[in-house]
C-alpha cells in the first residue's frame, strides 16, 4: 500500500477498530440471559410527579466484563508506552534513535557546553493585537532570554513596528508559502548552525503569555539533565468568550491535569510555547526524508497541518526525551465563536490523522493511534447513549429512575467537577450542569467525524487562519 493510500485509509482503519471495540463490548453485554429484576416500584418525585423506580442492575458478569476491557486497554497502552520510552532511552543505534539518552550522554560526557542560553522565536502573522502582551510577558521573565526574534510572516499590519518598538529583533520571511512552518524553517536554517548544545531555541506563539517563572523552570530542567531534548508548556485559556470560552478553559485545565498526573510525560509539545536543544532540531532536519517524513533540511514538515504534533512525533521517533513540567505554564487564546472553534479543531483533528498516517504504525506512534481509536469509540458511545435516552423518552409514559445508573452518573459528574476545580467557580458550575458540556462533547465529536470523512475521501485540507483585527475585537477568520 502506497504512503498516500495509507494516509487516506487512516480514517477507515480507525472507524473499523472503534466499531469493533464497541461491538465487542456489546457482545459482552448481550451474551447470556438478562437477570430477572423486581417489578419497578411507583412513587412521587418531590411529591408532584409520578415516577417508577427500577432497582435492577447489570449482572456482575457484565460489570466485570466491561471493567476488564477498559483496564486491559488502558494498561496495555501504558505498558507499551513505558516499554517503548525505556527502549528508546537505552538505544545505542545512531541511525534510528540518534537522540536517545544513551547516545546523547555518551557524546556529551565530560564536555562543558557553556551556560544555558535562550533564543526565542515568535512566529507572527498580523498579530498586532496580541504581540505586545506576548513580548512583555517574555521580557519580564525571571530568567530573561538572551535573544528574542519576531518571525514576521507576510505581515500587513503593525506587528513589525510594535515588535521593534519593544526592542526585539525582527526577521521577515521571504516568499514563504508554507505558513508558520515555512517561516520558522527559514529562520532556523540561519540560526541553528551557530548554536551550541546549551543554546536553547524556544518557539513561542504571538498570542500567548508566559507565567513569570516559565523560562527559569525550563532552564533548570535542561541544566540538570543533559539528555533532555525538549520542554513544552502546559497551556490554559485566556479569559473571555462567554460560555464557549469556559468550555475551552475547562478542556485545557483537564488536559494539563492529565499531563501533571503523567509526571510531565508529554503527549504533544504544544506549539504555544516549547524549548528545544539545537542538536534535537538539527537531527530532525538531517533525518527528514530518510528515517522520518519530510523534506531534508527542514525542521518543520511544511506538509503538516499541525506542525507541533508532527515535530513531537518526529522527536519521539528519533528517541528524544521530552517533558512538560508543571512549572511551565502559559495562557493562550480561546476561540470566541463556534465557527472559529470549528476551523481550529478541524485543523487539529485532520492534522493529527495525517501525522499518524505519514508515520505509520510503530512503537513511537502506537499511543497516537490509540488516542484516535479512543476518540472514535467515545463518539460511538456518546451517540448511542443519547439515542437510547431519546428512544426511552419516546417509548415510555412514566419516567423510570434506575438507581444503579443514577449512582454512576453522580460519580461521573463528581469527576467532571473535581477535574476543573482549579478553574474556579464558573468552571465548577459549568461542569456540574453536565448537559452543556455533553453538548460541547457532541460538537467535538462532529469535528472528529468530519476529519475522518475528509481524510478518507481525500479532500484538500485547509489551514483556516484565525487573526485578531484589534485588541477589542473578536477573532475572525481570514479571508
Amino acid at each position: 500500500m502506497g504512503a498516500k493510500t495509507f494516509d487516506r485509509g487512516v480514517g477507515v482503519v480507525i472507524a473499523l477498530l472503534a466499531g469493533g471495540a464497541a461491538a465487542l463490548l456489546l457482545f459482552v453485554v448481550a451474551v447470556g440471559e438478562p437477570a430477572a429484576g423486581d417489578t419497578p416500584s411507583q412513587g412521587l418525585l418531590l411529591g408532584l410527579w409520578s415516577v417508577l423506580y427500577d432497582l435492577a442492575a447489570p449482572t456482575p458478569r457484565i460489570i466485570l466484563g466491561a471493567v476488564a476491557l477498559a483496564f486491559l486497554f488502558a494498561a496495555g497502552i501504558t505498558l507499551l508506552e513505558r516499554r517503548t520510552s525505556s527502549k528508546a532511552r537505552r538505544s545505542l543505534n545512531p541511525r534510528t534513535t540518534p537522540l536517545s539518552a544513551g547516545i546523547v550522554m555518551a557524546k556529551t560526557r565530560g564536555v562543558f557546553a557553556g551556560p544555558v542560553t535562550v533564543t526565542v522565536l515568535v512566529p507572527a502573522y498580523n498579530e498586532e493585537a496580541s504581540i505586545s502582551a506576548t513580548l512583555t510577558s517574555l521580557l519580564a521573565q525571571s530568567h530573561r532570554p538572551e535573544r528574542v526574534v519576531v518571525v514576521a510572516d507576510n505581515c500587513t499590519d503593525g506587528t513589525v513596528d510594535i515588535a521593534r518598538s519593544l526592542g526585539v529583533e525582527v526577521f521577515e520571511s521571504h516568499e514563504n508559502r508554507f505558513k508558520k512552518a515555512g517561516a520558522l524553517n527559514q529562520i532556523l536554517k540561519i540560526l541553528l548552525p551557530g548554536q551550541g548544545d546549551n543554546d536553547l531555541v524556544m518557539v513561542l506563539d504571538a498570542d500567548t503569555t508566559l507565567d513569570d517563572g516559565f523560562l527559569a523552570a525550563a532552564v533548570h530542567r535542561f541544566t540538570s539533565d543533559r539528555a533532555l531534548m525538549a520542554v513544552g508548556g502546559l497551556f490554559y485559556g485566556e479569559e473571555g468568550a462567554g460560555v464557549l470560552g469556559q468550555f475551552q478553559r475547562n478542556e485545557y485545565i483537564r488536559y494539563s491535569r492529565d499531563i501533571r498526573r503523567r509526571r510531565g510525560h508529554v503527549f504533544v509539545l504544544t506549539g504555544t510555547a516549547s524549548l528545544f536543544r539545537p542538536v534535537a532540531l538539527r537531527t530532525v532536519a538531517d533525518s527528514r526524508g530518510d528515517t522520518i517524513p519530510g523534506t531534508s533540511g527542514d525542521v518543520y514538515d511544511t506538509a503538516a497541518l499541525t506542525e507541533d504534533n508532527e515535530l513531537t512525533i518526529a522527536l519521539k521517533s528519533l528517541g528524544a526525551l521530552i517533558i512538560s513540567p508543571s512549572e511551565c505554564t502559559v495562557v493562550t487564546e480561546v476561540m470566541p465563536t463556534l465557527r472559529a472553534l470549528w476551523v481550529q479543531r478541524l485543523r487539529w483533528q485532520r492534522g493529527a490523522l495525517e501525522n499518524i498516517g505519514a508515520y505509520g504504525v510503530s512503537p513511537s506512534t502506537f499511543r497516537y493511534w490509540a488516542q484516535q481509536l479512543g476518540l472514535g469509540y467515545s463518539v460511538i458511545a456518546l451517540s448511542a447513549f443519547l439515542l437510547l435516552v431519546l428512544v426511552t423518552l419516546l417509548a415510555i409514559d412514566s419516567w423510570v429512575w434506575f438507581p444503579f445508573w443514577l449512582g454512576l452518573g453522580i460519580v461521573f459528574i463528581a469527576e467532571r467537577v473535581v477535574s476543573v476545580w482549579t478553574g474556579g467557580t464558573r468552571a465548577r458550575l459549568l461542569a456540574f450542569s453536565l448537559i452543556p458540556e455533553l453538548l460541547f462533547d457532541v460538537f467535538l465529536d462532529l469535528v472528529y467525524v468530519k476529519g475522518i470523512v475528509d481524510i478518507t475521501l481525500g479532500r484538500q485540507a485547509q489551514w483556516g487562519d484565525i487573526i485578531r483585527s484589534s485588541p477589542n475585537d473578536d477573532l475572525q477568520r481570514a479571508a
